[in-house]
């Protein structure tokens, strides 16, 4: 559609609509029609401005969803490497197989372990036997070093203050020589996953006052160029709100399609890597599982980025109308 025809359906459109006092119901639905179809073909009017406003948008949109990706795997992969990791009970010297059974039970009863399994010097030089650079110097000892050791499996998700109070209290018990806790790595990594959870929220914010910015912006140079078809759309009559409306629709399809854009970077991106994840998984025996974004947000960010296309567009064709009045 030529800008000459565009302006003379613009200027029957009143005259078909809001003239229609019988039907208002359907005049009113008449023009939301017209108004999405009139804004779409102006989008592809002009395709290199409107697919590069796209790309921006679609671009800003990604960047806090693929960050997002990258934060829910990075606890993944903590898990894997040990988030709740087992706490090593190493008893000393002088205990025996009972004792160890008797403070085993007596560990079990400790709020926050799950279970207790107990490795005799027996397993622990089997297990060093297997290690790369041990297996020779084992040979020349004449009796067995190893004690005996608890592996103390906290629940998981247990905060980091009882986690150390689980350890203090395996420290204070009698014949326990030494206990190796991984407690410090699990709260740097909460914390970075603090800070990771924070920074998203802040990117999300920072990249949705971005598409308003761009579809607000693209709206405002349209409106700019069309002031005199508003002024005589006015002297025909026309509302604020019938003048705004394909502008609104306009920034819809702004923000519906670079939505669309950004859940296929995303997807993307979860495509590429999905070869090295397998081997990464591989090396760690299958116990590392990597997971793309949940369906419901990949559906709820066209819908969330088409809302906000509106809000930009609405924001700055309300303030436009209202100077150019």
């Amino acid at each position: 559609m030529s800008a000459s025809d565009e302006t003379q359906s613009m200027m029957a459109a009143p005259a078909r609509t809001e003239r229609s006092h019988g039907r208002p119901v359907a005049s009113w639905r008449e023009h939301h029609g017209w108004s999405a179809g009139a804004s779409l073909r102006r989008l592809a009017s002009k395709p290199v401005g409107t697919v590069l406003t796209i790309a921006v948008m679609g671009l800003a949109l990604a960047l806090p969803l693929a960050f997002f990706l990258l934060l829910s795997n990075v606890q993944s992969l903590g898990d894997a490497l040990g988030r709740n990791q087992i706490i090593n009970v190493f008893l000393k010297s002088d205990q025996v197989a009972s004792n160890a059974q008797l403070l085993a039970k007596q560990v079990e009863q400790h709020d926050g372990v799950v279970s207790v399994t107990v490795k005799n010097p027996q397993q622990g030089m089997e297990e060093l036997s297997k290690m790369q650079g041990f297996s020779d110097s084992l040979h020349v000892l004449d009796d067995n070093p190893l004690p005996f050791v608890l592996q103390v499996q906290p629940q998981d998700g247990l905060p980091a203050d009882a986690a150390n109070h689980l350890v203090d209290d395996l420290r204070g018990m009698q014949g326990v020589d030494l206990v190796q806790d991984s407690g410090t790595w699990r709260q740097r990594l909460d914390a970075l996953l603090g800070v990771g959870d924070r920074t998203v929220l802040i990117l999300v914010a920072l990249f949705a006052l971005a598409v308003l910015l761009v579809v607000g912006n693209t709206v405002r140079v349209d409106i700019t160029s069309r002031v005199e078809e508003i002024g005589v759309l006015k002297l025909m009559g026309a509302s604020r709100a019938f003048v705004r409306r394909p502008y609104l629709y306009a920034g819809i399809w702004y923000g519906l399609f670079a939505g669309i854009l950004a859940v296929g970077l995303v997807l993307a991106i979860e495509l590429a890597l999905a070869e090295p994840v397998v081997r990464l998984s591989q090396v760690y025996e299958g116990t590392l599982h990597v997971d793309g974004l949940p369906l419901w947000l990949l559906l709820a960010v066209p819908f969330a980025a088409a809302f906000l296309g509106w809000l930009g567009a609405r924001l700055v064709s309300a303030w436009q109308l209202r100077r150019a009045a």
